[in-house]
């Protein structure tokens, strides 16, 4: 293995990482927001 591919290799598993973190934290402030909601309802409605 060239060093050339093995440095591609890791900035592809890089860049799959940093995806992975960007869906990862979109995804718990959605549903954070949602959390809240569905605990001020029960809140409310006790």
């Amino acid at each position: 293995m060239h060093l050339s591919s093995r440095g591609q290799g890791l900035a592809e598993y890089a860049l799959i990482l940093a995806l992975i973190a960007i869906l990862a934290i979109t995804s718990l402030l959605f549903l954070s927001g949602q959390i809240d909601t569905i605990l001020s309802s029960i809140g409310n409605s006790l």
